[in-house]
């Protein structure tokens, strides 16, 4: 990659919406390493959606990786009644129950305890670069932001407002971008968990690289990985998990989580 004659860039990696799927997360680990990521970040919601949430933690720890505390790591850690999705449809509702039921009731002691450990942002700079991750947003843990209904305007008022000048977020569980003004960044890491709905079952993450002397001085790049997804839907099949969750692994189109999808975002979509 060229840098414009500057020296090379620093290259971190960040993943989000993890959702149980450790096989998703150990195939991101390993293609962020080769394409050279110095430090790999994840966004929370480790749990929710996939098979076996312990293994998702343990992959996390035995890499060291720094880790933001979504709205799902917040619930299970303290033991909440739900998963502080932010749902409002009856449906989506429905079944973000039976995935926390279920993550809840597989999650060991062990890892609630780790969930109640991560903090609720990382802050951090690169060359002078003003990097804050979060969660939903950085006002609100279970915040939706969307491409299609965020204006430039907002975006630069929560950037300025909280003092950064990359502001890294996920909950929505599809990534996208937008440079702003005086070299600022919002960058929507996706999630790993599932595919993003469009119909490809590879998943997503953000590769960000930072370039001293340059304008803009941080370039995001959205990377798709390709895992193991079949054996991830056997695993959820024998775990009982509901079928449209196994149906979004195999087809690539979400079936859940669809009422919150703004409409431009949900047009995309098979559903």
């Amino acid at each position: 990659m060229s840098d414009h004659g500057a020296r090379s860039p620093e290259r971190i990696a960040l993943l989000g919406g993890v959702y149980s799927n450790y096989l998703a997360l150990e195939a991101v680990i390993a293609d962020a390493r080769e394409q050279g990521a110095t430090k790999i970040y994840c966004l929370g919601d480790l749990g929710a959606f996939g098979p076996f949430p312990d293994r998702a933690i343990e992959i996390l720890r035995k890499h060291q990786i720094e880790t933001v505390r979504g709205n799902y790591d917040d619930s299970i850690g303290r033991g909440l009644a739900d998963c502080q999705c932010g749902y409002t449809d009856e449906r989506d509702n429905h079944f973000a129950r039976l995935s926390y039921e279920y993550t809840f009731k597989n999650t060991s002691a062990t890892s609630r305890e780790f969930l109640r450990s991560l903090p609720p942002e990382i802050r951090f700079e690169v060359h002078g670069v003003r990097v804050l991750l979060c969660h939903g947003s950085p006002r609100k843990m279970n915040e939706f932001v969307w491409e299609s209904t965020s204006s430039t305007h907002f975006l630069e008022y929560l950037a300025r407002q909280h003092a950064a000048d990359v502001v890294c977020t996920t909950h929505t569980g599809i990534a996208w971008q937008r440079t702003l003004s005086e070299g600022r960044l919002w960058l929507n890491v996706g999630a790993i968990g599932r595919p993003p709905n469009d119909g490809l079952t590879s998943i997503l993450y953000a590769l960000l690289d930072f370039f001293p002397k340059t304008m803009p001085t941080a370039r995001a790049t959205l990377r798709r990985v390709a895992y193991d997804h079949e054996r991830l839907a056997v695993e959820m099949r024998a775990e009982q998990l509901p079928e449209e969750f196994i149906e979004t692994i195999l087809t690539g189109w979400w079936t859940t989580c669809l009422e919150i999808l703004p409409a431009k975002e949900r047009s995309r979509g098979r559903h």
